[in-house]
Order: C-alpha cells, then sequence, then structure tokens
C-alpha cells in the first residue's frame, strides 16, 4: 500500500509485489507521471486530465487522484468531490479510467474510491463512463441515474485520413458553407488571454440568445491557463469584427471541442463552420487521431416525436452542424450511481429536481 499524500512514479509500483496494490495519490502527484498513464490508456479521457482535475478544484470541487495496480494492470480515477448542505457527492467524470469489462480489475479499483468516498461522507458516487456499454455497472450495484453532467451522444470525426479525405467526407453543404467563409473574407486565428474579453462577451450573446448558463469569466481564463498548451482558442473576424470563437483541447490522440461562442451579427457568413474546420486542421497537425464534436441530441431531430419539447426541437440545427462534419456517432450510457446514503439520495435528488426547475441547466 502506497502511503496517501506521497508522490507516486507509475514505475515505482512493482507488478508482482502483490496480488493487489492500491495507491491513493493527492494533489502532490507529479502531473505528468499521472497524465502520461491515462493519456496513453485507451479509456484515457481529457476530463481525467490532471489539470481537469486543478480548473473543477479552483470552482468548487476537490480532486482526488486514486490509483490501483493489480498483476501489473493498472487503473486509475480522478474523483472530484462538490458539498452540498445535505452532505457531498462524488463524481468520477468519462471514467474510470480502466477496462469494464474486467469485474475483478475494476471492482478492486472502485473498493478503493468507495473507501475514500465513505471516509469524505458523501451521499453518492457518479460515475460518466467514456464507453456507451455500461458492462458490469449493475452487477457491481450500480444503479442508473437518469441524469447526465456530459452528453449522452457526440461525433466524433476521424483525423487519421489525410485532411483532403477528411473534408471529403463532409456533407456538401458542410464544405460549401467552410469555403464560402474563407471566399467572403472571413478570418480566423490562435487568439490568446488577451483576447478572452472578446469570447466571453459573444459567450453572453451566445447564453442570451440559446437559453443555457454559462461560466464566470475566471473559469474560462483559467481553463486556458491550465490547459496551456494542450488548448486552443480560434477567433473568427470579418473586417476586425469578432464573429465567433472556440475553445479546443487535446490529450491524448483525441482534441475536443469544450466551448463556443458566437454574435448575432454577419451570420450568414457562416464563422462556426470555418473555427471547427480550422481546429481539425490544428488538431491533425499536431498528431491527434480524433476530433470530438461535443454533444448532439441523442436523437436525430427528423426522429423526435410530434409533440417533442420546443427545447429539443431548437436542438435541431445544433444536431445537423455537427453531424454535416461527417464523423461517427457515439452513444454513452449516461450517469450512474452508486449510492452510500439512500435517505439523503432520495433527498437530493428532489432538492436537484427544484434546483433545474428554478436555476437552469449548466455546462462541462
Amino acid at each position: 500500500m502506497v502511503a496517501e499524500g506521497r508522490p507516486v512514479v507509475l514505475g515505482a509500483i512493482p507488478p508482482s509485489a502483490s496480488d493487489a496494490v492500491s495507491a491513493i495519490i493527492s494533489n502532490l502527484v507529479d502531473p505528468q507521471t499521472w497524465d502520461s498513464f491515462v493519456a496513453s490508456s485507451p479509456h484515457g479521457h481529457l476530463l481525467q486530465s490532471f489539470a481537469w482535475g486543478v480548473l473543477k478544484s479552483r470552482f468548487g470541487w476537490q480532486a482526488e487522484r486514486i490509483l490501483h495496480s493489480q498483476g501489473g494492470r493498472i487503473t486509475a480515477a480522478q474523483v472530484l468531490y462538490r458539498k452540498t448542505p445535505i452532505g457531498s457527492f462524488a463524481y468520477i467524470p468519462r471514467g474510470p479510467v480502466a477496462d469494464l469489462d474486467d469485474r475483478g480489475v475494476l471492482s478492486d479499483l472502485l473498493a478503493d474510491v468507495h473507501r475514500q468516498a465513505r471516509r469524505k461522507g458523501a451521499i453518492f458516487l457518479r460515475i460518466e463512463p467514456d464507453r456507451a456499454d455500461p458492462g458490469l455497472l449493475p452487477a457491481l450495484g450500480f444503479q442508473a441515474s437518469g441524469q447526465s453532467t456530459q452528453p449522452r451522444a457526440t461525433v466524433v470525426v476521424d483525423l487519421r485520413p489525410d485532411l483532403e479525405q477528411v473534408q471529403a467526407q463532409q456533407h456538401p453543404k458542410t464544405r460549401y458553407n467552410t469555403r464560402l467563409a474563407t471566399r467572403k473574407g472571413v478570418q480566423v486565428r490562435e487568439a490568446g488571454l488577451d483576447d478572452l474579453p472578446v469570447f466571453y462577451s459573444l459567450l453572453e450573446t451566445t447564453s442570451a440568445r440559446d437559453r443555457f448558463a454559462i461560466h464566470s469569466y475566471a473559469y474560462y481564463q483559467a481553463a486556458l491557463t491550465l490547459l496551456g498548451e494542450n488548448a486552443r482558442f480560434f477567433l473568427a473576424t470579418f473586417q476586425g469584427e469578432p464573429l465567433a470563437g472556440i475553445i479546443v483541447a487535446a490529450f491524448g490522440e483525441d482534441a475536443t471541442y469544450l466551448y463556443g461562442a458566437s454574435g448575432n451579427a454577419h451570420r450568414n457568413l457562416m464563422p462556426n463552420h470555418l473555427l471547427q474546420w480550422q481546429a481539425m486542421c490544428w488538431a491533425k497537425r499536431r498528431g491527434c487521431a480524433r476530433y470530438d464534436l461535443w454533444g448532439i441530441p441523442e436523437v436525430a431531430p427528423d426522429e423526435k416525436p410530434q409533440d417533442a419539447e420546443a427545447e429539443d426541437k431548437g436542438m435541431a440545427g445544433l444536431y445537423r452542424f455537427k453531424r454535416g462534419f461527417g464523423g461517427q456517432v457515439l452513444h454513452y450510457a449516461g450517469g450512474y450511481d452508486y449510492v452510500y446514503s439512500p435517505p439523503r439520495y432520495i433527498l437530493w435528488r428532489q432538492v436537484l429536481r427544484w434546483m433545474r426547475r428554478f436555476k437552469g441547466g449548466h455546462e462541462t
């Protein structure tokens, strides 16, 4: 057992030291060590990266990193804790970093997670795995929560072919709109922190127009700072006027579109198409194999019943926009909860319904 709070180097854990060796890792762990393991794992994700945990720790969460080694196989989980008036809850976004089909290894990793969560008085643990099949979760005591913080479906573009082939797989209208933006004089550049006030102003406009909640200015500033060279902020302008912007992050072989904003002027110039294409070109140059457009409705708009809610119908444009880039639609399992305190869990769900009714949603 590696003592809690000690920096851990993955290679320092002998594969044959015992049948099961667990390590609870505090924030003293070397970020490069952690990210090297998570990024190299087929089950790793940006939301399990060290920087993401630090970002969330600055805005109401506490991050704890758990490493588990069994028979030479290493698994990990970055667990985020958030306090509420009735107790804290634990959350593993797009994790754990483990094969969900390996019951033995997964069970042992989760035993470490449960032990820590109970020590912290957590009401429940929620996980949102980075895969569609929930696997063994119900057999391990989890129940479908019916709620998700992260998107339940997304579009992922394969960047491994050359860029001409990537663009050839797009919908003809998408290619046309991208070229139209260039032809009409829209320019896209890599922006910096000095341009963030412009982006936030566009974001406020987008929030008011499309009715979704946004983070504080300080949050986006911290995200760009902490993600560092792994993030890019692209800004589209026309004759010097800012039209739209996006923030994209790369981790391992994946690039992920995280945040986007657009103004109300010159929307007919299609700046968002050009922004996404330029971000894909950057990701391709960086060596990424995939580009995640981060979130679409689970059901295509034309498959929805006639009486679908208005807000779902409003997602039709977003669906068509992202599907137009020709990627593969992926569906995830959504949230699964492991309950430690049933009475407080019931109360929590009641409070959450009230909060969503009066305060609206939130974003990543």
